[in-house]
């Protein structure tokens, strides 16, 4: 190679550079704007698989990343928010959101060359970015994302001429379906190597436009970009949980289909667009390619859909869910998505405070209703909730997860204590169980922890808040008062000292017990409270 054919060649890898750091600038000011709105969007909105589709494609096109979508919709599945095939909705809908890139750089980039015209652009985002806070900030990301883009681009167009006597259609796999397959293969490692089919797909526009590769060729590329954008998540899925790794598979094994079903459907594309338009693969080429990437996205979509119950079935059978007491995965990815990893806490939390109501009214002698716990398995648990708890660091105390994340702090605090109530001093509530002086005060508790396990299923947080804390003040008094009469019957020997002991430690278990639940509640509802602020 000569020196200037080094030079455009350096000018092309860094112009895919630079729309590659344009794009992960992009959507994280994108997500810093508009991440808690997608984020309730697609809890509101996904209802059904069709609708979790739409809202996937949306919240994608938005974001400008469908990792973002894909890791909140494996976030709520693992969290109890959404059903597996409600998610597989969202997953199938992010493969169509995806094309939006495409068309930006076919629409924007090719026709209006704003590579030169975005530089003042970027110094705008990259002040508002250092002079600003919160959301202005955010903005001005997302503009010098959006600016770098396009330099991107242009840095690409200048660059392809270094192809030249390089891509040419002899050096290339022959148009056939064994050769389309090579091109495919290519696509794949590219996104790999790559980390984004965004820049592949660029790219391959890029070539098309310079006509250093033909249609069929960039559409077989494309398609093995398509392909390639599972890797990623495939391999969290090896080490994820369960739903990790179900709708993870999912994604690789909904993109082969459509993968194959798009490379038997170039011939009759390119078929179907030179009997409408006979130019139209030559002279709009690059637009050409766009409308076929969404076009299989959206075919892949609307073939899938009607089977999404059918095909989350058979991802269940072929990855069965362990049998976990109280245990939730806490996957590293949820710390990407600050608001939905703190969801997925705060459903471990309703679990494990769940699986202590049952054991203390176990232990109260309810043995109807009440539960025995796997208190070994149940204080794995808490620690790795508390362990998951501790990674997330919020140093803004303006963020607004803050306070959230406080509460849920609180929480696992007086959780972790109320489980020492139940292991370390379970004789006091056994005493309990057998004491007819204190059968008014153990009612109160078992009523109550009754209450709040249908509260708590229901989300009816309040409700379950003002239940806990009345039961909470009627059991102070009662044991107040009962505390009183028992010291009076050990003074006049009516009741023995060690007797007299056991049912003032009793009637402590009893307090600290209720105190501490009637906490946990407290905070659990201020969580949600600030999760819908």
């Amino acid at each position: 190679m000569t020196a200037d054919t080094l030079l455009t060649l350096s000018h092309t890898l860094g112009g895919v550079g630079i729309f590659m750091m344009g794009m992960i600038v992009m959507t994280e000011g994108l997500r810093s704007i508009a991440g808690d709105a997608i984020r309730k969007a697609l809890m509101r909105f996904t209802k059904t698989p069709v609708s979790g589709a739409v809202t996937g494609a949306v919240s994608t096109a938005i974001l400008q990343s469908s990792s973002a979508t894909t890791v909140a919709a494996v976030g709520f599945v693992g969290a109890g928010l959404l059903a597996f095939p409600e998610a597989l909705g969202i997953i199938f809908g992010a493969n169509i959101g995806t094309t939006i890139t495409g068309w930006m750089v076919a629409l924007l980039g090719f026709k209006f060359q704003l590579g030169s015209v975005m530089l003042p652009l970027i110094l705008l985002g990259a002040m508002l970015k250092l002079f600003f806070k919160d959301k202005i900030a955010a903005f001005g990301y997302t503009l010098a994302g959006f600016g770098l883009i396009f330099v991107g681009i242009e840095w690409m167009q200048e660059g392809m001429s270094a192809f030249e006597g390089i891509l040419t259609l002899e050096n290339l796999p022959a148009d056939s379906f064994l050769g389309r397959l090579q091109l495919l293969g290519f696509g794949i490692i590219a996104t790999i190597i790559t980390q984004s089919s965004s820049a592949g797909v660029a790219a391959t526009l890029t070539m098309l436009y310079a006509g250093a590769i033909n249609f069929e060729q960039a559409a077989a590329l494309i398609i093995g970009m398509d392909v390639g954008t599972t890797f990623t998540a495939a391999m969290a899925a090896i080490g994820g949980s369960t739903e990790v790794k179900r709708t993870g598979f999912s994604h690789v094994i909904y993109n082969l289909f459509t993968g194959f079903g798009a490379l038997l459907l170039i011939t009759p594309y390119i078929i179907l667009v030179e009997k409408i338009a006979p130019s139209f693969l030559v002279d709009q080429a690059e637009i050409a390619l766009v409308a076929f990437h969404t076009l299989f996205n959206i075919l892949g979509v609307i073939l899938v859909l009607p089977f999404t119950h059918s095909f989350a079935r058979m991802m269940e059978k072929i990855i069965k869910m362990p049998k976990q007491l109280y245990r939730q995965k806490f996957d590293i990815s949820l710390l990407e998505d600050i608001p939905l990893a703190l969801s997925v806490i705060h459903k471990a939390l309703e679990e494990e405070l769940k699986a202590l109501l049952l054991h203390i009214n176990f232990l109260l002698g309810d043995v109807k209703k009440g539960k025995k716990a796997n208190l070994d398995a149940l204080e794995k648990a808490l620690n790795e909730t508390q362990n998951f708890i501790d990674k997330i660091n919020l140093e803004n105390t303006n963020d607004t997860n803050w306070q959230r994340l406080i509460d849920i702090i609180h929480s696992i605090d007086h959780l972790q204590r109320l489980f020492d109530r139940c292991k370390e001093d379970a004789n006091r509530a056994l005493f309990l169980k057998t004491s007819d002086r204190l059968a008014k005060e153990r009612v109160l508790l078992i009523e109550c922890n009754e209450i709040l396990l249908l509260d708590i299923k229901a989300h009816k947080y309040t409700k379950a808040e003002h239940c806990a804390k009345a039961r909470a003040k009627m059991i102070k008094k009662d044991v107040n008062k009962e505390r009183d009469i028992i010291t009076s019957l050990m003074a006049n020997d009516t009741i023995s000292i060690p007797n007299g002991t056991k049912n003032l430690k009793a009637l402590r278990w009893l307090q600290r017990s209720s105190a501490h639940i009637a906490r946990i509640v407290y905070h659990l509802e201020q969580a949600v409270l600030s999760a819908g602020k």
